[in-house]
């Protein structure tokens, strides 16, 4: 028996490519059949059952070229998509004809009583000019960026050449305009979409505020004229993760060293944070236990802002936690009519007037949507707006946006006359917002099944509007605040013992 051929005998054919394939692939077989049954296909924890795989290993089949075997193993197939495969989304304007996106905004038709009598000739002319550069500009872009959870910094020059940032503030390069005006100013903004407003508010309303009531004649010629500009952003951290609705009661520190002062401690929900350039930060004074105000800068050593994920609301605004470890701050950037949380009730009492004005213009951009849409989408042979449940509806979102605007109105003429009372700032936020919910709501019922999609406005109005709700006092706080002032009883702060008629907050 010859074991080996001879040197002159020819070697053997090389086996083809499809033989080597099948080889593998019966080999591969008998592996698998050897396991036992029940680990074939059946997964513990979280896996797939029999029925999952075959979807997989079926999409894995349409995914590979034709003559090609598959020999993707089991983890391959589970990260594969199982949707559908690279295939854009229709335009909103091709897949759905019958009814405008919000991104061609309507006419504004919610003024049902005829309140824009109520404006000035100039205050009608300011708030056409919002009304036309947030519709020409904003709207058409904005929703993606709501999408994506990301900033339009491609506003900002259009909102830079309506000059309008500083709103109430006279000199410095911001407009000097009278509270009413300022409302206004937000409400058309927010008509088109509440992230934009929220972001002008914290800039303005908020940071500059802040700089121009409370900050010294040098603070102002320094930080202001780029403020109004747009050229520089500002922030105004004051919430905590531990105070909310107790700010007052905050922990980060301010420690008094030669030149300045160091901060310590954490901030958060802080609009803006992200990509400000200045930010009005308030701190307990170690020595006076008072609370101070501070401009610290972007790219200051120890301050830290990262953003906060996940938000069903206000999804453009960048939201962060801030983290200062020994920010140093010299002693020119700090605040000097900021010396007790009383003096950051001043800036609070302004800003609650624009963040009540915010709702009505949410409301009027819903109501502007839905009245359109009403009208173009057609079922049962005749437009929506035929129908009595959804004419209800229409009637009952512009009687709430007509008694939320005149609430607001009347609330900046009591504070131009000095006559307004933190009681009656708090009830119009809580009452707008209030109302704002019951009309987003029904504007989102009104829209059907095209009242949950962000191109029709209204589902992204219906999220926005419960941030609103919550934010510069909750509605329950502000309505607390009223209450005290109404009853002169405090209810705010539960018994520092935690007994209640009797037990103690254990035995409950």
């Amino acid at each position: 028996m010859v074991l080996f051929p001879p040197a002159s005998s020819p070697s053997p054919p090389p086996p083809s490519l499809s033989l080597c394939v099948l080889l593998f692939l019966f080999l591969l077989l008998l592996i698998i059949n050897s396991r036992p049954s029940h680990s074939r296909w059946v997964m513990t924890g979280e896996g797939m059952d029999e029925k999952g795989w075959r979807r997989l290993a079926r999409i894995n089949q349409q995914l590979q070229p034709k003559g090609i075997p598959s020999l993707l193993s089991p983890s391959q197939l589970e990260s594969m998509p199982t949707l559908g495969v690279g295939l854009p989304a229709l335009d909103i304007a091709s897949a759905f004809p019958q009814a405008t996106p919000a991104s061609t905004f309507p006419t504004s038709v919610s003024d049902y009583f005829g309140l824009e009598d109520l404006l000035s000739p100039e205050d009608v002319a300011l708030r056409k000019r919002v009304r036309r550069v947030m519709e020409e500009h904003v709207a058409p872009v904005v929703t993606k960026y709501w999408e994506k959870a990301e900033f339009p910094f491609e506003i900002i020059p259009h909102l830079a050449s309506l000059k309008i940032a500083g709103g109430t503030i006279k000199g410095y390069g911001c407009p000097g305009l009278s509270i009413l005006s300022h409302a206004l100013v937000g409400a058309e903004i927010a008509r088109v979409d509440a992230s934009c407003c929220t972001f002008a508010l914290v800039h303005s309303s908020l940071c500059m505020s802040t700089i121009g009531m409370l900050g010294n004649e040098e603070q102002k010629q320094k930080y202001l004229p780029s403020l109004a500009r747009f050229d520089t952003i500002g922030c105004w951290a004051l919430t905590e993760p531990a105070y909310g609705s107790d700010a007052s009661s905050l922990n980060t520190t301010a420690v008094k060293v030669e030149g300045g002062w160091l901060l310590n401690g954490q901030k958060r929900w802080i609009g803006n944070a992200t990509f400000a350039d200045i930010v009005v930060v308030f701190a307990r004074n170690t020595q006076t236990n008072q609370i101070n105000g501070f401009i610290v800068k972007k790219g200051t050593p120890g301050y830290r802002a990262t953003k906060i994920e996940n938000k069903i609301g206000l999804r453009i605004v960048q939201n962060g936690d801030i983290i200062m470890k020994d920010v140093f701050i010299p002693d020119e950037d700090r605040l000097t009519g900021i010396n007790s949380f009383q003096d950051t009730n001043k800036v609070l009492a302004v800003s609650r007037i624009m963040v009540a004005w915010l709702p009505i213009g949410v409301c009027m951009g819903v109501y502007d949507i839905c009245y359109r849409y009403l009208q173009e989408r057609k079922q049962f042979g005749a437009p929506l707006a035929a129908l009595q449940i959804n004419q209800e509806k229409l009637v009952r979102m512009l009687g709430n946006i007509q008694a939320m605007f005149l609430l607001g109105w009347k609330l900046c003429k009591m504070y131009e006359s000095g006559k307004m009372t933190p009681g009656q700032a708090s009830l119009c936020k809580a009452w707008n917002t209030l109302r704002a919910r019951e009309t987003v709501a029904l504007g989102r019922e009104l829209l059907g099944g095209n009242g949950i999609l962000s191109d029709f406005l209204v589902a992204k109005a219906f999220c926005d509007i419960e941030p609103i709700y919550t934010y510069e006092g909750t509605y329950d706080i502000n309505t607390l605040v009223t209450g005290r002032e109404i009853t002169g009883i405090a209810s705010i702060k539960p018994s520092a013992s935690g007994k209640i008629k009797g037990f103690t907050a254990s035995q409950k």
